[in-house]
Order: C-alpha cells, then sequence, then structure tokens
C-alpha cells in the first residue's frame, strides 16, 4: 500500500481547521492507500497551532510544521513538499474552497500511472467580486502571452502529484516562489479537473487585491523577461521620437525661419519621458531586487517546532 501525504498550508485559519479535519477523515474512507495529513503552520498568530497540536494528540496520522514567523503561502507550500513521505502527495487548502471529496477520484487517476500530476480549476468565479475576477482573467491573459510557462485559467494549487515530480520541484531552491509557475515549469504530464468556484464559509481571505497585485507582479518577473524588453523599446521609441521632433524644428527654422515655440509642450514632453524612465527603472529594479535576495542565500522558511 502507497502513502499519501496531505499538505495543508494555512494561516490564521482557526475557524476551519477542524472542519477540514472532519471531512478529509470522511473522505479518507474512500481513498485506496493509507495516509497522512501535514498541516503547514505559517506562524499563525491566533489558535490554529493549539487546534493542530490537539489533532496530532488524537490522531497519529496528523503531523504539522510550525514557522519561526509568517513566511507566507509559498514558503508553507515548499515546506510541505520537503518534509511530505509518501509516494503520492496532495496540496489542499484548509478554508474549504478547495473540494477534498475530489480526492478519491484524483486518486484513482494519479495511481493508473498515466499521469503525474492530477490538478484542479474552477469552471467559474461565482461569487467572487467582479474587480477580483476581472485582474484574475487578465492575470492569466497576460502572463500567457509573455511567457513561455502556460497557466489554465482558474487553475488552484489543490493537486495530487507522484514523488518524482514532487522532487522536482524541492529540488528548485529558490527564494523568489510562484508554485503554479514551477508545477508547470517542470513538466510531468497534468490533468486538470474541473470544478465549480467555492465561496469561503469562515474567516476572510488573506489576500487582498494588493496583495495579488504584487503576487502577480512577482509571478511575471519570475517566468518571464518580457518587461525588461518593453522598456527597452520604450527607451528606442522616445530616442526616436525626439530625433524626429529635433529634425522637424530644424527643417522648420532653417527652410521657413520660425522660432521654436511651445514651453507647455517642452514640459509635458520632459515629465512624460522622465515618467517612462522612472517606470523602466522601476522594472529593472524589481529584477535586481530578485537578484539581491537570490544571492544572500537566506532559508525559505524557518522552523520552529515540529512533528513529523
Amino acid at each position: 500500500m502507497s502513502l499519501i501525504s496531505v499538505v495543508v498550508p494555512l494561516f490564521n485559519e482557526e475557524d476551519n481547521i477542524n472542519k477540514f479535519y472532519d471531512s478529509f477523515v470522511n473522505v479518507a474512507k474512500q481513498i485506496q492507500n493509507d495516509y497522512e495529513v501535514v498541516f503547514v503552520d505559517d506562524g499563525s498568530t491566533d489558535t490554529s497551532l493549539k487546534i493542530i497540536k490537539e489533532l496530532a494528540i488524537k490522531d497519529n496520522k496528523v503531523k504539522y510544521i510550525s514557522f519561526s514567523r509568517n513566511f507566507g503561502k509559498e514558503a508553507a507550500i515548499f515546506a510541505g513538499l520537503e518534509q511530505a513521505k509518501g509516494d503520492y502527495v496532495v496540496i489542499a487548502d484548509s478554508d474549504g474552497q478547495d473540494p477534498i471529496e475530489l480526492l478519491p477520484e484524483m486518486e484513482k487517476l494519479i495511481i493508473t500511472g498515466s499521469y503525474d500530476c492530477i490538478a484542479t480549476k474552477r469552471k467559474n468565479r461565482k461569487g467572487e467580486q467582479k474587480i477580483r475576477s476581472f485582474f484574475s482573467n487578465m492575470f492569466y491573459r497576460v502572463f500567457n502571452k509573455i511567457s513561455k510557462v502556460k497557466l489554465e485559467n482558474g487553475v488552484r494549487d489543490y493537486r495530487i502529484m507522484t514523488k518524482q515530480m514532487v522532487k522536482a520541484i524541492t529540488e528548485l531552491k529558490e527564494f523568489n516562489r510562484f508554485s503554479k509557475g514551477l508545477f508547470c515549469w517542470v513538466g510531468f504530464k497534468t490533468k486538470y479537473l474541473e470544478f465549480d468556484n467555492i465561496k469561503r464559509e469562515k474567516g476572510t481571505t488573506k489576500w487582498s487585491i494588493y496583495k495579488l497585485f504584487l503576487y502577480s507582479f512577482e509571478a511575471i518577473t519570475s517566468f518571464s523577461t518580457v518587461p525588461l524588453f518593453i522598456s527597452s523599446l520604450f527607451g528606442i521609441l522616445f530616442l526616436f521620437v525626439s530625433l524626429l521632433i529635433a529634425g522637424i524644428y530644424v527643417f522648420k527654422t532653417l527652410f521657413f525661419g520660425e522660432i521654436v515655440k511651445g514651453f507647455p509642450t517642452l514640459i509635458c514632453s520632459i515629465f512624460l519621458i522622465g515618467g517612462i524612465q522612472l517606470f523602466c527603472i522601476g522594472i529593472l529594479g524589481q529584477y535586481l531586487a530578485k537578484l539581491y535576495t537570490e544571492t544572500k542565500k537566506r532559508p525559505v522558511y524557518i522552523v520552529k517546532e515540529k512533528k513529523l
């Protein structure tokens, strides 16, 4: 019998942990293999860790890792994948938005050996704020156009993977991580299961629109250098425009004796070009910041306590 490790990254989910555990235990009766549940507490400030410890005492199949502080979901996923002992590894959120009842079907598909990963994606975004859905859809469009890695729109972290695929992912030790992109980048054969969007029942999401924007920019700069190319194009474009304007003024002065006028135009041009320059410098700065954090070789996470 194989072992399935279920990795559950969480941060301040005290209202959802017990319900997730109860739902999983009911579903686990339908799976064919043995299992372990690895909760990864990402430095929660509520009673999440206490609840997890109580579950670990009650059920020896429950394991946990607790960080010294909040390192982010990407770090929690990475820690769970590194510490999982299973022949197959599942990633699932504890907030109820990942339909755990799909797990038996995912297991049946993965054990056939025809696939290395069974992932999930949402059919729709019912119940989600329209502005949030708009920006999410725009992100997938932009990302897929400028990156060689292609993401399925609505794809979730919720998936089951073979040990071979997990090993390939954990060998990527980069500090700036975008797991959805890494899952695709390593390759391997993946099948997607669709499900209707599920609203969070309790608690509030930790992902504000601002944080999602930063996360999307992190994703784009992790898997594409097109923003750098765009900044170069801006430079070439404005060089051409400036030469063209200079040529027009020289022509008018030499052949028509026209005095160059237009102080407001000059000021607007300076501000426009200055803004474009700052924009391009900002893009360059983001890539330099990534290089800076990677060269320091700091660990992706620090474990305060664990039971594995």
